[in-house]
């Protein structure tokens, strides 16, 4: 079972009575803007059905308050999820849960992790044995993922052809850690890209593994693959379920509405079997649905089994505000801004 997390932001800078809100990150489209915005965050945790596509079923969509970040709130999450899997799963993360405080806390969670790094990451290997002075070393040799010269030989090398990305070249190092988590021993993978006809060379792909070792570097490596139906799956809800269309008063409304994303998805997807494709115009037909195009055919659905909701009654003409009814500004809220403060130095006395 492969299970996949994220988080992703619901913009809303103008609501300035809206509680709670928070600075996400959000990806712009213009080329040297930051990539920032306010609004709320919510934390997401999907179940990845199958090896090719863009479904992905959420089991966990919930809304990150401002006393809580991503890293804490996924670790909740997969803990929660986990309890009630039948099978210890695989859970795929991109490079902002590759750090040393997602796998502390998630070290007591029975499931295996696979993590995107980032390039300028520092990793260290097992320390060297004990001499008998002095304190016994915690780390060992620094492994710098953007110096080549930092890294020792592979435990494990192969050369894969992929499909679609071409030839591979996998590196397996073993007995890593970060430094902030010591007692955490991680397997580091390389995907390198190498150079096929006109193409060049691409940076490598680092990625992480915190799990059982009785799996191939061949199968550890293509499962990261299926991380990106949860990129899929919020470009869905946003796009096609109008997700972050509605302007919501308060932060319980959000999440009201937030929780049909997932009843709406999981809906579509056992309805996948048994309807028709219905092609647009300038859309080709195929086998395979993807969620949009299950979406476009699901009104054939609804036309059979119809709606428990009344006819609509008339609109009529408002009353309007009545006379003499005092008028009461909202209460405007400040953005909140998580800080995190580094942990000061003690200088030591040499004298």
């Amino acid at each position: 079972m492969v299970l996949a997390g994220d988080h992703t932001a619901w913009s809303r800078p103008d609501a300035v009575t809206l509680k709670d809100r928070t600075y996400e990150h959000q990806a712009q489209p213009m080329s040297g803007a930051k990539p920032v915005t306010v609004g709320q965050g919510y934390s997401t945790i999907a179940w990845i059905p199958d090896e090719s596509g863009s479904w992905a079923l959420p089991l966990l969509h919930e809304r990150i308050t401002s006393f809580d970040n991503p890293i804490t709130k996924a670790a909740a999450q997969l803990k929660l999820v986990c309890q009630h899997l039948p099978q210890r799963p695989i859970s795929l993360w991109d490079a902002e849960y590759g750090c040393a405080s997602f796998v502390k806390q998630t070290a007591d969670v029975a499931a295996d992790k696979l993590m995107r790094l980032r390039s300028n990451r520092v990793l260290y290997g097992a320390p060297p044995p004990y001499t008998g002075f002095g304190r016994p070393r915690v780390h060992g040799e620094k492994f710098k993922l953007n110096d080549s010269t930092t890294w020792p030989t592979p435990n494990q090398m192969m050369q894969v052809n992929h499909p679609k990305l071409g030839l591979l070249c996998l590196r397996l190092w073993t007995h890593l850690h970060f430094q902030q988590s010591a007692k955490h021993l991680m397997s580091v993978i390389q995907v390198e890209r190498t150079e096929i006809g006109e193409r060049t060379n691409s940076k490598p792909f680092w990625l992480v593994w915190v799990g059982e070792q009785n799996k191939s570097l061949c199968s550890i490596w293509h499962q990261y693959l299926r991380r990106f139906a949860v990129d899929h799956w919020y470009r869905f809800i946003k796009q096609r379920l109008h997700w972050t269309l509605p302007h919501f008063s308060t932060p319980e409304q959000s999440e009201r509405w937030s929780d049909l994303m997932p009843l709406l998805s999981w809906q579509l997807w056992l309805a996948k079997d048994g309807i028709k494709d219905c092609p647009l115009p300038w859309q080709k037909p195929c086998q395979n649905l993807s969620p949009g195009r299950v979406a476009n055919a699901f009104a054939t659905v609804l036309a059979r089994i119809g709606t428990p909701a009344s006819n609509p009654k008339p609109r009529g003409k408002s009353s309007g505000w009545s006379p003499g009814r005092p008028r009461k500004q909202r209460t405007r809220y400040p953005i909140v801004k998580k800080t995190f403060t580094k942990p000061k130095k003690v200088s030591k006395n040499t004298a």
